[in-house]
């Protein structure tokens, strides 16, 4: 157990939940801990990445900014998973449709997460490893959609160290092995909970759609995509 806080959170030991929910934008973290915890402490705001505990049904839930892109997602869901104990995390994000059907606030759990990042390089593994949710939380994840009338479909994603790529229609190579959407961490969440032996799940809101072309702003994904919310808050 490494000395508390760390370099990235300010908490002390036992200020954490062991069931986390994160977003990358730390104004989500904000919005999700004032509107469905009871009793929201902050206990973080190191950069500005605001963390929060509180309960949810009689549940000890804590709400984490994580940032934009891998590395950031892996540094904080790190130290989450081996310096302060927790054990299951959800990822609650923004994400580019790939697949046609998906309509803007459609919601996407990522069963299965491809990249292009070298993240797990670090592992020096004989092969390519296939991070992967978490089934019982992605099971659960389903019945909720299906129980509160959400449209949903889960599948493949793809956590891109790309925002802004030098090829157009690079997309469509991922488009035709069947990945639903695009989003910037989901891989390296669910490689940190393989290696630390611990649970994940990605669930995302179609912002904008890469076949379409239509797209949400800043405000509205910060704010009002509640759906993918309902649904971790009720399965963490």
């Amino acid at each position: 157990m490494a000395k508390l806080p760390t370099p990235h959170i300010g908490a002390k030991e036992g200020e954490i939940a062991e069931k986390v929910i994160m977003a990358g934008d730390p104004l989500r973290a904000k919005f999700m801990a004032e509107t469905f915890l009871e009793n929201p402490v902050q206990y973080n705001n190191v950069r500005g990445m605001l963390g929060f505990t509180g309960t949810y049904k009689g549940k000890r839930v804590s709400v984490q900014g994580h940032g934009m892109g891998i590395p950031s997602i892996g540094i904080y869901t790190y130290e989450l998973f081996n310096f302060f104990g927790v054990k299951s995390i959800i990822r609650t994000g923004s994400a580019g449709a790939y697949d046609p059907d998906l309509r803007i606030g459609d919601v996407v759990i990522g069963m299965g997460a491809c990249t292009d990042s070298n993240y797990a390089a670090q592992y020096n593994l004989p092969g390519t490893f296939a991070p992967i949710a978490d089934f019982g939380l992605a099971r659960k994840a389903v019945e909720k959609a299906e129980e509160l009338g959400i449209r949903y479909k889960v599948g493949n994603i793809l956590a891109s160290d790309v925002f802004y790529g030098d090829n157009p229609d690079g997309w469509k190579a991922w488009q035709k092995m069947g990945v639903l959407a695009v989003e910037m961490e989901a891989a390296a969440l669910y490689m940190n909970a393989a290696r630390s032996g611990n649970k994940a799940l990605c669930i995302c809101t179609i912002s904008d759609s890469l076949v379409t072309g239509e797209a949400t702003s800043a405000e509205v994904r910060q704010n009002s995509f509640t759906n993918m919310m309902e649904i971790a808050f009720n399965i963490i």
